[in-house]
C-alpha cells in the first residue's frame, strides 16, 4: 500500500486547487458550519460564511470528521487570523482559508471565535 506523505498532499493541494474548488462548487458537496465562543464572550454572528472546498484526496481517501477553526474577528467583523485547532490536517488547510474569509457581524472590540466545519465522505 503506497502512503503519501504530508509535502506530497501539500503539493498536490497547491497544483489542483483552483480546479478542484470549480469542480466541488459544480457537485455542491459542501461541510457544515458551526459557531463556538470563547468562554465569557458573545458568540458573533456570521454575515457571510464561506464554505470550504472538500479536497478530492480526501474523497478518494473517504475522510471525513470535524475540523476547528479558533478566528481572531476585528471590529468590523473581519477574520484577522485563523489558526486549526482541531481535525485532520488534510481538511484543515481548506477550513482555515474559509474560515479566513467568513465575515462577521461587527461588534465593539476584538473578539475569538471557533468555527467547526463538518465534512462527510
Amino acid at each position: 500500500m503506497y502512503r503519501f506523505t504530508a509535502r506530497q498532499v501539500q503539493r498536490g493541494i497547491r497544483a489542483f486547487g483552483a480546479p478542484l474548488l470549480a469542480a466541488a462548487m459544480m457537485f455542491g458537496s459542501w461541510p457544515l458550519l458551526r459557531a463556538q465562543s470563547a468562554e465569557g464572550e458573545t458568540l458573533r454572528h456570521v454575515k457571510m460564511a464561506v464554505k470550504p472546498e472538500y479536497p478530492a484526496l480526501a474523497k478518494r481517501m473517504k475522510l471525513s470528521g470535524t475540523v476547528k477553526v479558533e478566528v481572531v474577528i476585528a471590529p468590523n467583523g473581519r477574520v484577522k487570523r485563523a489558526r486549526v485547532v482541531g481535525g485532520h490536517p488534510l481538511l484543515g488547510s481548506e477550513a482555515e482559508k474559509a474560515a479566513l474569509a467568513t465575515i462577521f457581524d461587527a461588534a465593539p472590540e476584538e473578539t475569538t471565535q471557533i468555527i467547526e466545519y463538518h465534512f462527510g465522505a
